[in-house]
């Protein structure tokens, strides 16, 4: 049966450190087993510290890459990891296959991370990723305060945002996703689970006491637009196609709408590409490039007419 839009299953299982390698690698293999296409779990899930450290060959890696592998399913397994004589707080990345697809080294290690022995070394670029269902991006708890590090996956096409992390981010997350337009998804050692869509909408808050479970089906396939240079192409569009794409939602205030697929097999985002909207993130993107142009030009025509003078 062909699916409407282009939806992901996700799954997030939070809890604090505790539970053993057994007991949750049984609670994934339940929720694999129910068909989800993504689980993500909390940040250095078996702990950070003396005694918690392992290689991407080690137990955890090598548990659920075997469920990844015998259900087909994609799995963040954050780790405490090892890689020669230095350690990282990471999250790997599994596929379907259950090999590591990337893995995320955190951006902003908390103060007490820098003071283990040895120290979580600080990684390079944050985590990109194609799926078979859209492309993701990965960040870890910290991270949360450091908004380049969401511009950066915003200007690499991410369109949804994994964010295991030791507590629950609060309102950070709803402003990365109002501003970037990307769904994020977390996993927490505070046993909540909070989703957003692309417009900052909180899709899903969900909190529990032991391992907590929490399920959503996001429509990547959704597209968020501006008024400005839309409004004729958008009108032309649903004329002539209403029957299989609609506007969802719409912002006054904000001068945004949002279109969906209502059929199988039509993808609402590029029948508004092919009419030539414009989505909401790219138009910022292009304005902010070109205006820092027409800046550049500015001041370069300024600095020769002080020389000239």
């Amino acid at each position: 049966m062909t699916p409407v839009g282009r939806p992901v299953r996700v799954t997030s299982i939070s809890f604090a450190n505790g539970p053993q390698l057994a007991e949750i690698t049984s609670v994934v293999r339940t929720e694999a087993a129910r068909g989800t296409d993504l689980v993500v779990l909390p940040e250095t899930w078996l702990g950070l510290g003396e005694g918690t450290a392992e290689s991407v060959d080690g137990p955890a890696v090598t548990a659920l890459s075997a469920l990844a592998r015998e259900f087909g399913t994609w799995i963040v397994c954050p780790i405490d990891r090892l890689a020669g004589d230095r350690r990282f707080n990471s999250a790997v990345v599994l596929d379907r296959n259950g090999q590591v697809a990337g893995i995320y080294d955190k951006l902003y290690p908390y103060w007490a991370e820098l003071d283990l022995e040895p120290p979580v070394t600080i990684g390079d670029a944050p985590l990109v990723i194609d799926t078979d269902f859209g492309r993701i991006g990965v960040t870890i708890c910290f991270d949360v305060n450091f908004p380049e590090i969401w511009q950066q996956m915003a200007d690499q096409g991410v369109e949804l945002v994994l964010w295991p992390s030791a507590y629950s981010g609060g309102h950070a997350l709803q402003a990365y996703a109002i501003l970037h337009h990307y769904a994020i998804v977390s996993a927490t050692q505070s046993g909540d689970c909070q989703v957003y869509d692309i417009t900052g909408n909180l899709l899903l808050d969900e909190t529990a006491s032991g391992i907590a479970v929490s399920r959503i089906t996001l429509d990547l396939d959704r597209g968020i637009y501006h008024h400005n240079f839309n409004l004729a192409r958008r009108d032309q569009l649903l004329q002539d196609h209403g029957d299989v794409i609609e506007q969802e939602a719409f912002f006054p205030r904000h001068h945004w709408f949002v279109l969906r697929a209502t059929a199988p097999g039509v993808s609402a985002r590029d029948l508004a590409q092919d009419y030539g909207l414009e989505e909401l993130r790219e138009y910022k993107r292009r304005s902010r490039h070109q205006i820092d142009d027409l800046r550049r030009t500015r001041n370069k025509a300024s600095l020769s007419s002080v020389a000239r003078n």
